[in-house]
């Protein structure tokens, strides 16, 4: 059964369970799980990490998927990191790591809560009705056992309802006609995206790449002068939303108002105990 959703509803539940997934990629917990498989580079490291679902998938199929990565970095990294641990061994110690950082940020006795346990199933009814076309990320992590332990359960399901967003968002972002480094550039001027430092760090692109993104982006109106966001700015990011939070629609009216106001409240409350015990770096999100 189904009931109207307030505006944006599932936007803000997305907004709420997603950080704790990414939790993992900034944890020290899978630095020390990946350094046992053999892993010695922390770009390595991270890609092996998210796109281990989709088998020992080349830098091709993952800049297809990640969309706004660099390809010369994944190539760097892909296809060797499956010679130093397989996508099946990777994927395990992911989780693993998973289970220490829930573990160290949200203290045991939530993550042996009855309210850890509601949200996982809550979560994974939403997830019930996501789709599979074109959601490539989405429907590798699909095929993944839900794991036994609530909170796992849990982090599993903020995972699947984070790359079926994910992938249709990629969708929004091809219909405006914005390229990967004008993508980044853009979010980061609403104030809501990564810092410059932590996107060209993480994502493989130079200083040039985004300067010249940055102009193009003055020329069609999008930025000002300083670097932030024209009327028209605006609008297109509100538009890319919107348009993201209608392919992404299903799995929240699927759970139903109720079921979405209580999963938020719940993947609030969890966000907030891992954020004020250090989840994240201070300089993380921001213009500069």
């Amino acid at each position: 059964m189904t009931s109207e959703l307030p505006p944006r509803a599932g936007r803000r539940c997305h907004n709420a369970l997603n950080p704790l997934h990414s939790t993992v990629y900034f944890s020290p917990d899978l630095d020390r799980e990946f350094t046992a498989l053999g892993f010695t580079d922390a770009a390595a490291m991270r890609l092996a990490s998210r796109s281990a679902a989709l088998g020992a998938a080349g830098a091709g199929a993952v800049a297809a998927t990640f969309y706004n990565y660099n390809h010369a970095l994944l190539a760097r990294h892909l296809p060797a990191v499956w010679e130093t641990a397989s996508p099946a061994e990777v994927l395990a110690a992911r989780l693993r790591a998973a289970d220490a950082t829930l573990r160290r940020l949200l203290g045991e006795e939530t993550v042996a809560s009855a309210e850890m346990a509601e949200a996982a199933g809550l979560a994974l009814r939403a997830a019930e009705a996501c789709t599979r076309h074109a959601r490539p990320l989405y429907s590798a992590h699909a095929d993944l056992p839900v794991p036994d332990a609530p909170h796992l359960a849990y982090w599993h399901a903020a995972t699947l309802l984070r790359e079926h967003r994910g992938d249709g968002h990629l969708a929004a972002l091809l219909s405006a006609g914005l390229d990967p480094v004008e993508a980044l550039v853009s979010h980061t001027a609403t104030g809501k995206g990564m810092s410059p430092r932590w996107v060209l760090g993480s994502r493989g692109w130079g200083r040039a790449d985004w300067d010249a993104a940055v102009e193009r982006l003055r020329g069609r109106g999008l930025l000002d002068a300083g670097g932030d966001l024209t009327g028209a700015g605006a609008r297109l990011r509100e538009e890319l939303e919107e348009h993201t939070d209608r392919l992404d629609a299903a799995p929240y009216e699927h759970l139903g108002a109720a079921g979405v106001e209580r999963l938020t409240e719940l993947a609030r409350g969890f966000l907030f105990t891992a954020a004020a015990a250090g989840a994240f770096p201070a300089d993380l999100v921001g213009k500069g």
